[in-house]
């Protein structure tokens, strides 16, 4: 098995920052210590990134940006935005597939710390800890997640569902049902406080079923859940999901929105493709990945992070046609709202 940084650090006594600075930052490091890593590094066979260790100021202009799940569609304006806000700032962007994998995160971190200014995580699947470990030794932004004591930018997903809840209690709907996400996703858990809270405020029941992949085929898979619970409103963590009850739903017999109404959640390229098309809550997913790089490379040129509140972006609700009343009735007589 290829050495890595962490088997250099144990047999040098020293953390994995200060190996990863002693290759891509050797002023910043004891001369001493330097030396001594770089023996055993060479011991070990581990070998470091060329391009860093030519470069005497360790200034690579290169940031990561790393990624839950690259064939999420979620994602790809994401990367989008981030991508432009780089190349305006001179940086090159890196990109990292996590595959959803702890495991997978942790290796990309390996692999990028030698040569990047700063990192990204969109979406993280590593613990609180993980992540702020990573923030001590590069400048950290993280995307669709808050860590106390990281910077982060997120989508204001009380405003989205609290929309929802409001649009499907105008039609009608007494309850809805969340279909929920990954168990250990930080916007799951914010997105179901905030259905939870707006039925409350509205006098609507609401229930979760899951957890689930966030994946079309995780949607497909929850339809069975639902049919043992009959519900009339479905909202699903996000557009996949919901895309997924779609066809899962139509191969069932049951209407959209005949029978039961269904709300996404990002509004992805093609919600609006399918049959019906999808009323979704819409991220400003490509405004994230713009604002998260103008954050990091603030800090790696030397600004304090700003360790205070994550920055939150508005979300708005997108209605087309897979809502309608209960039961095919007519719509309510008034608006009801939260505010």
């Amino acid at each position: 098995m290829r050495p890595t940084i962490y088997d250099v650090a144990r047999e040098a006594g020293v953390a994995p920052s200060t190996v990863s600075r002693a290759f891509s930052r050797p002023g910043r490091v004891n001369p001493d210590t330097v030396q001594r890593i770089r023996a055993v590094a060479e011991l070990l066979g581990y070998r470091t990134n060329l391009l860093a260790r030519a470069l005497p100021t360790g200034k690579t202009s290169m940031i990561a940006l790393v990624v839950s799940d690259i064939t999420n569609p979620t994602y790809f304006p994401v990367i989008r935005g981030a991508e432009a806000a780089a190349a305006e700032a001179g940086f090159t962007l890196l990109l990292a597939d996590a595959q959803e994998s702890q495991h997978t995160e942790r290796e990309a971190i390996e692999r990028t710390l030698p040569v990047i200014e700063g990192m990204l995580f969109s979406g993280p699947r590593l613990s609180d800890t993980a992540i702020r470990t990573a923030a001590q030794q590069v400048p950290v932004v993280v995307l669709h997640r808050a860590v106390a004591g990281v910077p982060a930018v997120v989508t204001d997903n009380a405003l989205g569902m609290r929309q929802a809840v409001e649009h499907l209690a105008s039609l009608g709907h007494q309850s809805i049902t969340y279909v929920s996400g990954p168990e250990a996703s930080w916007a799951d858990g914010e997105r179901w406080r905030a259905i939870r809270e707006a039925c409350a405020k509205l006098d609507m029941r609401s229930r979760r079923i899951g957890p689930c992949r966030p994946t079309m085929s995780g949607g497909v898979s929850a339809v069975a859940d639902l049919r043992r619970q009959p519900c009339t409103a479905v909202v699903a963590y996000n557009d996949l999901i919901a895309i997924g009850l779609l066809r899962g739903m139509a191969q069932a017999g049951v209407r959209v929105p005949g029978d039961v109404s269904v709300v996404g959640f990002d509004d992805i390229l093609g919600s609006d493709f399918c049959t019906p098309a999808l009323t979704t809550v819409a991220a400003p997913l490509r405004a994230l990945g713009t604002a998260a790089v103008q954050h990091l490379i603030t800090q790696a040129r030397g600004s304090t992070a700003d360790l205070g509140p994550p920055i939150v972006l508005p979300a708005r609700l997108v209605v087309r046609g897979s809502t309608a009343p209960p039961g095919g009735g007519q719509r309510g007589r008034k608006r009801i709202s939260l505010v």
